[in-house]
């Protein structure tokens, strides 16, 4: 019973590392995809459209970054830091 137990156990941790494993790499794989794409459009000479842009700058603006920061990635999706990053740009 208790090396059934250990087995399992074993089983399932093997299996939680192999996922973490592939969702690191993945995400790995995901932003070198995001720099490429912002290397090309750089080149190219395009900006991405930011959703509800005027409202961020507003706030921006009225000094409100932090609203401006919480609007850009509701609209956006983005992370805290490249939020951030986007808002102190703005300014």
């Amino acid at each position: 019973m208790d090396i059934a137990i250990l087995f399992c156990s074993t089983v399932v941790v093997l299996g939680v590392a192999s996922i973490q494993s592939q969702l690191t790499r993945s995400d790995r794989r995901v932003a070198r995809v995001e720099r490429k794409l912002d290397a090309v459009m750089g080149h190219l000479g395009l900006e991405e459209e930011v959703p509800r842009k005027d409202e961020i700058l507003a706030l921006v603006r009225d000094g409100k970054q932090v609203q401006a920061i919480k609007l850009y990635r509701e609209t956006t999706g983005a992370g805290l830091r490249e939020a951030k990053q986007a808002v102190d740009a703005m300014s």
